[in-house]
């Protein structure tokens, strides 16, 4: 009976949004399986190309049910089958895994916003597909041998309280600092291997994007997450922590793009949300002022990047517009003409 009832504006909108980004991963996976030329890394995208297949088909059969007209989001146009691959497929696995890591908690979020109970149940599917898809991608990569882990730390045999006001200081330059402690190294990891695989993302789409602006834009996003590299990787140093190696994945020399400037845009936007949601988890959850700081700093930087990045969708005119509520004031003029 419940499935009887019409979908909330929240479950419209958030089913919209989940069409965007699975149309823009199916293209993606596409054209990493035809440039892919390793058996495993292959089976891997298959198996993710698969998943999404039968979830955007399970979105299509509720619009087709509802009324609601089926977004164009992304197409074959998105694509060139005919362009030589730009990452290598260590990258390709990274940013499958980057991507589904994103849509686990994304689609944890929609979940709990839905009321009805297919609605529910299909982003509980969604969650444990894209969870799924990322296990499969870390265990491939450790077993290649280029995925590092978190750096260890000693195992605590007994219980501590905090006992000085100084274990949430940090900004003074002259003053000590206390060494991480797990729960920051967490955070902090985290946001390094999202923008060590932006980085080579970012590299890879200024080398081929096809407008002028287009491609200033990427190559500011390459600068901005190097820098946040750098940053994080810092942290980790003062406390006597290795930070991650760089080099997981190669950018090839291809400029001929394998996806259209939109696409690439949408993909960067995405990212640079999961960058701001971090940014806000990892200062809410520190303990020490100077990461707090630093944090806030990225969240700020990286919101004028997706902004600005916004800006340019429009001004392409590749924004296409979710659904709306109706404009009554608009309505209201419209009849007494």
């Amino acid at each position: 009976m419940m499935n009887n009832i019409p979908l909330s504006s929240t479950e419209l909108g958030n089913l919209w949004q989940a069409y965007q980004e699975k149309s823009m991963k199916l293209r993606i996976l596409e054209r990493f399986i035809k440039n892919s030329d390793d058996e495993e890394t292959e089976i891997v995208l298959q198996s993710a190309q698969d998943i999404e297949t039968k979830n955007i088909n399970a979105i299509e059969t509720i619009f087709q049910n509802e009324g609601v007209a089926i977004p164009l989001a992304f197409t074959e146009k998105d694509t060139d089958n005919h362009a030589p691959r730009l990452f290598d497929d260590q990258f390709h696995l990274m940013y499958l895994r980057l991507l589904s890591q994103i849509l686990i908690g994304l689609y944890a979020l929609h979940s709990g916003m839905s009321y009805r109970e297919d609605i529910y149940n299909l982003y509980r599917d969604f969650t444990s597909d894209s969870q799924t898809i990322y296990n499969k991608c870390t265990q491939s990569l450790l077993k290649k041998g280029v995925l590092p882990r978190p750096p260890s730390v000693p195992m605590p045999n007994e219980v501590e309280f905090v006992k000085e006001k100084s274990y949430i200081s940090g900004l003074n330059p002259f003053g000590k600092k206390r060494v991480l402690n797990t729960v920051e190294i967490g955070l902090v990891y985290q946001a390094l291997e999202a923008n060590i695989t932006g980085t080579q993302l970012m590299t890879g789409f200024a080398q081929v994007a096809e407008s002028p602006d287009i491609q200033q834009y990427f190559q500011r996003g390459r600068e901005l997450a190097e820098k946040q590299v750098s940053t994080m990787s810092n942290f980790l140093l003062e406390s006597d922590l290795q930070a991650p190696s760089t080099w997981t994945g190669i950018v090839t020399n291809s400029t001929i793009p394998p996806f259209s400037d939109k696409i690439m845009m949408y993909m960067t936007n995405l990212l640079s949300m999961f960058g701001m949601g971090s940014n806000s988890v990892g200062a809410a959850f520190s303990f020490r002022s100077d990461l707090l700081l630093k944090m806030g700093q990225m969240l700020t930087n990286t919101f004028d990047f997706a902004k600005d990045g916004g800006k340019i969708i429009i001004k392409h005119g590749w924004m296409e517009e979710p659904p709306q509520a109706a404009d009554r004031t608009k309505l209201s003029r419209r009849q007494s003409k």
